[in-house]
């Protein structure tokens, strides 16, 4: 009855998703592609005479934590597919780059019952890995139907999403049932999801992906080029910056500038489709800011606007210390691991919901400090400039605490290999 209830209202919504995506690609043409596939309508040569391994991960970051499990099946199953699918074009891209030749990328289909049997019926997939928390009831119940095995991969479950979750236990509980295992990033995580109806046999805490990201092996090189060409300052990046949180970052920067008068804000926004607003709040603030997508050296000038795609590390690298933003909005926050496995100090705002356990786990580590808000950030940004020990100091301590905490991929990997072991009972469905 909920998910009847539930299919109503997404078909009542339909039209509103299609109206999005058209806004969204008058800025940014990649939200007028793939509209059938949206639909469930796979591209031709994504349809394999094999059928494929199948993962899902919403956007870059979840495509950058799954990249190791994409490697490590490509070289033990070399004659089955990959079929990825993403929820943004932006993590379309990110995904296109692990493919091998045989390989496929698309959009995941909306969640109805007709554009949900079109892609299955389509894609066929051998099996389904599920990255996050992307909890679909029709699609996870035609995958029920199929006899599709599932995993549900590096699962969060943060106290504020368990409330809300709750309220809707009837619906929820199915979609929890139905995966053959579920991989927790942490015991909290695991016991919230048994609490909304996962069976507690079928889940385990296997840790987080994301501690298992591959940082390019010349990475320290290329940050020390990078920051050869923006001068021999004090550095330091705002990464993953979000709508209302870069006029703090602004105001932070004229607060280090006060001690460090030459320091040079790398600033990194989320969002491509921002990129021109935030290079107008910059132009407003301290001038006509350098822009990395035009190959511009910053020179004397203190803002150097990263306005690209896939390059966080590189940045991280090239700078002294990162502040990770979507924190100090109430937004919980962005990923604290990409700078602290880079070695770099890291700060965030109180809003970190998206990353409690690691955020508490790299602060119990000495690595990362927690900043009310743009005057704190300003104050703690200029006193680490300051303090190179202390700074080092963290970057270390953050290194060593995602070393330490690696291996999710390989226990990720190792319960693909049974699901592939048992097979499955998928049934081809007419129509």
């Amino acid at each position: 009855m909920m998910r009847t209830l539930y299919t109503a209202l997404l078909g009542l919504a339909l039209p509103l998703v299609f109206a999005h995506l058209a806004r969204r690609g008058l800025r940014e043409p990649a939200y007028r592609r793939g509209w059938g596939q949206r639909l469930g309508w796979l591209p031709p040569a994504a349809r394999t005479k094999t059928p494929p391994i199948w993962l899902h991960a919403a956007s870059v970051g979840e495509v950058r934590a799954i990249a190791p499990l994409v490697k490590r099946l490509q070289a033990e199953h070399p004659d089955t597919p990959l079929l990825l699918t993403t929820t943004t074009p932006a993590g379309a891209e990110q995904a296109a780059g692990l493919l091998r030749p045989g390989d496929h990328q698309a959009y995941l289909p909306l969640d109805t019952p007709g554009a949900v049997a079109r892609f299955l019926r389509r894609a066929r997939p051998r099996l389904a890995v599920i990255v996050e928390m992307e909890l679909w009831p029709n699609l996870f119940a035609a995958l029920r139907r199929r006899g599709t095995p599932e995993i549900l991969a590096n699962a969060r479950m943060s106290a504020r999403s368990a409330r809300r979750y709750a309220r809707l236990r009837r619906l929820v509980a199915p979609v929890l049932a139905t995966p053959a295992r579920i991989l927790a990033q942490a015991e909290a995580d695991a016991e919230r999801l048994r609490r909304l109806g996962a069976p507690a046999g079928r889940v385990e805490v296997a840790g987080n992906l994301k501690f298992d990201l591959e940082l390019p092996a010349d990475l320290a090189d290329r940050g020390a080029e990078l920051r050869a060409t923006l001068g021999d300052r004090p550095i330091w990046v705002a990464a993953s910056t979000r709508e209302g949180e870069e006029e703090a970052v602004l105001a932070a920067h004229e607060t280090v500038r006060q001690s460090h008068p030459d320091a040079l804000l790398i600033l990194a926004p989320r969002h491509p489709q921002r990129f021109d607003e935030v290079a107008d709040l910059v132009r407003a603030h301290t001038g006509e800011p350098a822009r990395r997508s035009r190959g511009e050296a910053p020179g004397g000038r203190p803002v150097y606007l990263a306005d690209t795609l896939g390059e966080l590390p590189l940045l991280y690298a090239a700078a002294d210390l990162a502040f990770v933003g979507g924190s100090l909005v109430p937004l919980g926050g962005q990923n604290l691991l990409e700078p602290a496995a880079v070695g770099r100090a890291v700060l965030t705002g109180p809003s970190r919901y998206n990353f409690a356990t690691i955020g508490a786990e790299l602060e119990a580590a000495g690595a990362l400090l927690e900043v009310a808000d743009a005057d704190a950030l300003g104050g703690a940004v200029a006193d680490l400039l300051a303090d190179p020990d202390r700074r080092n100091a963290m970057g270390a301590a953050g290194a060593g605490m995602v070393a330490a905490h690696r291996g999710a991929t390989e226990r990720l990997a190792q319960r693909v290999a049974e699901q592939l072991k048992t097979g499955n009972g998928t049934r081809e469905e007419g129509g």
